[in-house]
């Protein structure tokens, strides 16, 4: 499954420690490491990214999720994103874009305070025991949101709501007076244009949807064929003892 993992530490050496972990459980195949970051929160709330890496440099698809977090990490200290979302400019558009809930930030917000460091990192994984156990044993807290496109299907079923309510209004304006005429046919192109915005949003994120999963295809065939290569290297490097009797 296609996580956020987010591991809050309360020194740096630790929060290095688990980026290698991390780094390791790829190698070892335990999980796909696709993108992380390491963060500092620093005193006045804001957030200072120490480190990043991702796979094959698809920072753009596969570390968007990691980059907009960090964003919405980096806000007002003290203030739920929750309720910010209403209010300020651009942080409805964080969370389309981290593919997270408000309700996920806010978790981690209230846990990242000023002098903590967090790794933040987008994973495929399939069990979580080991990471868990690794990230507990170093004294992190780990908070994991399970990426999906449960968002954009909620998209379309507003999409189809809102057709709905065209229909209806169309066929109010054909027996409509002439006064009410001219009010229906402005909320009718109102209403048409809105939902053609949301076609247009749904087609953009369906396209993102479809590269990202190339994209993480791309990273586990990378990897396979990593694996294979090594193979073929130890097994075409003789051991100590073919050694002996070669000699």
């Amino acid at each position: 499954m296609n996580r956020i993992l987010v591991v809050i530490f309360n020194e740096p050496s630790k929060v290095f420690e688990g980026r290698d972990a991390l780094k390791g459980f790829d190698r070892e195949d335990v999980l796909t490491l696709y993108a992380y970051a390491i963060i500092e929160k620093k005193p006045d709330g804001t957030t200072v990214v120490n480190e990043e890496s991702d796979r094959q440099g698809l920072k753009t698809l596969l570390g968007g999720s990691v980059g907009a977090l960090i964003g919405l990490l980096g806000g007002p200290a003290g203030v739920a994103i929750g309720t910010m979302a209403g209010f300020l400019t651009g942080v409805t558009a964080y969370l389309d874009s981290s593919g997270v809930s408000a309700e996920f930030v806010d978790e981690v917000s209230r846990e990242l305070k000023p002098g903590k460091f967090a790794l933040v990192a987008e994973i495929e994984e399939d069990w979580t025991r080991w990471v868990d156990l690794r990230m507990e044993e170093l004294g992190g807290a780990v908070h994991r949101y399970a990426l999906s496109d449960v968002k954009h299907a909620a998209h379309s079923d507003e999409i189809t709501a809102m057709k709905a309510d065209l229909a209806l209004m169309k066929a109010e304006h054909a027996q409509a007076s002439t006064e009410r005429k001219a009010k229906l046919h402005e909320k009718i192109n109102q209403l048409e244009t809105k939902i053609q915005q949301r076609l247009e949003k749904v087609k953009q994120q369906r396209e993102l949807n479809e590269a990202k999963a190339q994209a993480r295809a791309n990273v586990l065939k990378e990897k396979a064929a990593r694996g294979r290569t090594e193979g073929d290297v130890k097994g075409a490097t003789p051991s100590s003892k073919d050694q002996q009797k070669i000699a």
